[in-house]
């Protein structure tokens, strides 16, 4: 099919493996580079790094990464999007320019989208009356508006279409919908209007198996092991068509797979309602897609249908909540469970001895219960040949959590024996900052794209 375009991923989320993009870029054909690393986790510990410097705040791998690409990505016309921006979009332009003066290069057109920071917006709708409850739980937005860090909303593909149409190089965005970051170059390059909702549906789906990296590829997959070379995972790419049907395929030589298995498991990640896939640009229908294996390593999608997107915006807001400490030990063989649970036990009590104001206090057993926390009957307590005991602790107080991290060391030689491990030192308390999920009506905030050029820079 003629007027084809091929996006690549090269990342899935902040700390995803950084030979990815750099394959992508020199190991085939591609037309457009997408860098997905944000997650609401993201936002809250960008969000702790910018309050420690403001200079901070965004995914600085993405710097690494054009460090060793930017040429290759101009010298082969390559369109670099990206949301490495997190809380500081300009920060991370300003660096990029800079790298890009330190290679001698003379022309670089990078975009910026902002406006999706909606903190003091929040607080001036709040005394207006409205309420930006938790959208799971439908918590009153009072109860942590004093301890409001952050507030991002996350805006569609429109903005990033606006940076395209002024020929840029390289986008760098905030928080936008992670399926944005695909959308735009199909919309853009196909022609297509926001209102054409099955094509940009279809644009959807094809950012929702983009967004996760390698998970499309064979990546985290069910049958890992029929995966071949995933030690050079070759990364997905989308070639899209103007019809808005387009195949999931990878660099030739690349390792992975590319089938309906893996595509699929990617297609019901972290969706909710497969009906109603909503985001700021659509509500995409994904029982109505078509998924078709037509080659080696190439598996097409089509037939996706869509309707009009909701008329507000996801916020990712962050708040203080509290001060948490954690630390490890190892229990060893014989009887590994029976000492690292009496330990525990040990710790509570002196721990209610100092009449400490602690809100939690949580016990994991690594090897037998880290990730089931309710174990069968028939595995707990056998011969463990070692068990890990992660002790955790959260409150208001940060000198309380000191005082409590001081009774973690003394169990060595003031419990039950065979422990080791105990590395790092005495914990140290850090903050909470937890997630706030809300709507905001889109009216009440507008994406603003500025373009830098280097030459002027």
């Amino acid at each position: 099919m003629d007027n084809s375009i091929r996006i690549a991923s090269g990342s899935g989320f902040w700390g995803d493996w950084a030979e990815a993009p750099i394959n992508q870029v020199n190991d085939g054909p591609i037309d457009y580079l997408v860098m997905d690393y944000l997650a609401e986790v993201t936002m809250s510990i960008l969000q702790k790094l910018k309050n420690r410097d403001t200079s901070q705040g965004y995914a600085r791998d993405f710097l690494g990464v054009m460090d060793e690409i930017l040429p290759a990505v101009k010298e082969k016309n390559i369109t670099v999007i990206t949301n490495a921006g997190g809380v500081n979009a300009h920060a991370c332009k300003n660096e990029l320019m800079q790298l890009a003066r330190e290679k001698g290069m003379d022309h670089l057109r990078v975009a910026v989208v902002e406006g999706d920071n909606v903190r003091d917006t929040m607080h001036t709708l709040m005394e207006k009356g409205e309420k930006f409850p938790h959208l799971d739980t439908g918590q009153p937005f009072t109860e942590i508006e004093a301890e409001l860090q952050s507030a991002h909303a996350y805006f569609g593909s429109q903005p990033i279409i606006d940076a395209l149409n002024q020929q840029v190089d390289v986008v760098i965005t905030g928080r936008v919908i992670d399926a944005g970051l695909i959308v735009a170059p199909m919309v853009y390059e196909f022609g297509w209007e926001m209102d054409q909702y099955d094509l940009v549906s279809a644009a959807t789906v094809a950012g929702h198996l983009l967004e996760c990296g390698g998970q499309a590829t064979g990546g985290n997959f069910t049958d890992w092991e029929k995966v071949e070379n995933i030690h050079n995972l070759g990364f997905p790419i989308v070639e899209a068509y103007p019809d808005g049907t387009f195949d999931v395929i990878k660099h030739e030589g690349s390792g992975g797979l590319v089938s309906e298995a893996t595509v699929k498991e990617q297609l019901v990640y972290e969706i909710r309602d497969p009906s109603a896939y909503l985001t700021a640009d659509v509500s995409a229908d994904f029982t109505s897609l078509q998924v078709r294996k037509k080659g080696e390593n190439r598996v097409r999608i089509s037939s996706v249908r869509g309707t009009a997107p909701p008329d507000q915006y996801k916020v990712s807001a962050n708040y203080l909540d509290g001060y948490k400490i954690t630390s490890m030990l190892t229990y060893s063989w014989p009887r590994a469970f029976e000492k690292a649970r009496d330990a525990a036990a040990v710790f509570r009590k002196r721990v209610n001895d100092l009449n400490l104001e602690i809100e939690e206090l949580h016990f994991e057993y690594v090897g037998l219960n880290a990730c089931h926390e309710q174990v069968p009957e028939e595995i707990a307590g056998g011969d463990e040949n070692e068990i890990q005991l992660r002790i955790a602790a959260r409150g208001r107080h940060k000198e309380h959590l000191k005082t409590l991290s001081k009774e973690i060391a003394p169990l060595i030689l003031t419990g039950p024996p065979g422990a080791t491990g105990f590395a790092g030192g005495r914990p140290k308390p850090s903050s909470v900052i937890a997630y706030w999920p809300t709507l905001i009506d889109k009216s009440h905030c507008t994406p603003r794209v500025q373009v830098f050029d280097l030459n002027r820079f």
